[in-house]
Formats: structure tokens, sequence, C-alpha cells
């Protein structure tokens, strides 16, 4: 499978009656099988202000997580790769919605997200990345 972009953004409201505005969505595309695909992931906003205190491997961490270049990579660019990463049968969906924290923790648990600065980088420095395997971005139990 080969990451061609990952990013994070902010819904607006397109009616003034909606709630959109409190919902984040997160996009991870990627080409599967010569398919080009979009994981689309949804979930709430507040998360993005609350994630280092829910998630154990980013306690400390603050938006950004980390740069390439200019570019930002925010919680919610993170999002959408984390999920595929931590379950890669999601390449066979084209949405899923995320309502608890402890649902969200979930995906992030176990997951090496320094490690996932490589994806990044591919995508913005060579127009994509090679995931060979999952297992590469989860953290190794120590003996």
């Amino acid at each position: 499978m080969r990451i061609i972009n990952s990013r994070g953004y902010e819904l607006e409201k397109a009616q003034p009656n909606t709630s959109e505005d409190f919902f984040n969505r997160s996009e991870v595309t990627f080409e599967d099988d010569g398919e080009e695909k979009t994981l689309h992931v949804l979930y709430i906003r507040y998360y993005d202000e609350t994630f280092a205190e829910f998630i154990p491997t980013m306690r400390g961490e603050t938006d950004p997580i980390f740069k390439i270049g200019e570019k930002q990579i925010t919680f919610k660019d993170l999002v959408a790769i984390t999920c595929l990463i931590k379950n890669p049968s999601f390449r066979h969906r084209k949405r899923i919605y995320i309502n608890t924290q402890e649902e969200l923790a979930g995906y992030f648990e176990g997951v090496n997200i320094p490690k996932t600065r490589e994806i990044f980088e591919g995508i913005y420095n060579k127009g994509g990345y090679q995931l060979t395997s999952s297992l590469h971005f989860l953290l190794q139990p120590s003996s």
C-alpha cells in the first residue's frame, strides 16, 4: 500500500443550525492494488485539545507534533493514518466515526508516533510512502 497524503482539518458550518463546527476530519489517501482510496475519519474537535491527556505515548506533546520542512504536522493530520496503521482492514472502508476518547486512544495505543514522521517525510519529500507493514509503526514490547 502506498500512502499518498494524510491531512486533517476542522469542519465548518454549512448551515447555521448544524453542528459541523464541533468536528474535525482526518483523511489518508492511499493506493491499494492499483486503486486510489481515501479513508475519512470524523471525530469530536475537543479531542485535539486534550489528546496528550488520554494517549499515553503522547504525554507532554503539543501541536504541532513535528515539522517536515515548513509543513507542521498536527494531531488531526495523524488520526487517519494512525487508524489505518492500527487497523489495516480500514483500507476497505471509506469512513469511520470516533465518538469517544477511549476509542480514539485505542487507535493510538501501541503506535510509535515519532516513527510516523517517516510517512510524512515520504509524502512531502518523495510524493508518497510505501507502507509494507503496519508492524513497523507499532511499539515493540520491552523485554
